[in-house]
């Protein structure tokens, strides 16, 4: 599987150290900011010589670096967050181009799990009026969007199970933390929480080698749902 990774930052070099064990090799590197870029994501060279891009860039960068990955057939995972307001428009570039693509705001398969307990919850839970929830996510200091992607997919998830309440949603952004997202339920005399805690920043590196393995060759529109056989 050979790899073109977008954004070369802690995610994208993870990826690179990992990628061996997943059958990847990296031909490539898109990063301007980075004296180990390769290339531009607009480059021929890279039609016909990568089997799959994985972008950890900049949320600002994703449009163009999709259109033009698209324009050269090249199948990617994007597990870059905000985005969301071009969703339009990346999926015209993807059924344009015909190329498969995983899109998601959190790889780490104990998060796609995590996500199919929230929404039990949420369905068990849309029936209790006295009990009322709230949502709350950590990250380290230099994770720019807040709340995290994770944490709407999350809102998004109690949501479509029925939860029709108010879901009070706070952040934290300090020192290392590689993530944390916590849903809780709180009635008269008893609450529930349910947590999830990423040790380090492995989990999202492996989830992405996952997706890129498996979206090789499809098309479409994917999320790691689909990669992981829950729909």
């Amino acid at each position: 599987m050979r790899i073109l990774l977008v954004g070369y930052g802690r995610m994208g070099r993870l990826v690179g150290e990992l990628a061996p064990e997943y059958g990847g090799e990296v031909v490539g590197v898109v990063d301007p900011q980075s004296p180990h870029q390769t290339g531009r994501a607009d480059d021929d060279r890279w039609r016909g010589q990568v089997d799959v891009a994985i972008d950890f860039s900049l949320g600002e960068a994703v449009a163009g670096n999709v259109a033009a990955l698209a324009r050269s057939g090249v199948n990617i995972v994007l597990g870059t967050t905000g985005w969301q307001s071009h969703e339009t428009e990346l999926r015209r570039a993807v059924g344009e181009g015909g190329i498969g693509i995983v899109a998601a705001p959190n790889f780490a398969t104990g998060v796609i799990l995590f996500q199919a307990i929230v929404r039990f919850a949420a369905e068990r839970l849309a029936d209790q009026p006295e009990f009322k929830a709230w949502l709350h996510e950590a990250h380290h200091a230099m994770k720019k969007d807040a709340p995290s992607g994770t944490a709407l997919l999350l809102k998004k998830t109690m949501q479509e199970a029925g939860y029709t309440q108010a879901i009070d949603v706070s952040s934290t952004r300090a020192g290392w933390i590689p993530g944390t997202h916590t849903i809780g339920f709180d009635g008269p005399s008893d609450s529930i929480t349910l947590t999830h805690t990423a040790r380090d920043r492995g989990a999202f590196a492996r989830g992405a080698l996952t997706a890129a393995r498996w979206v090789r060759g499809k098309r479409g529109w994917f999320d790691m749902q689909d990669v992981l056989g829950l729909r």
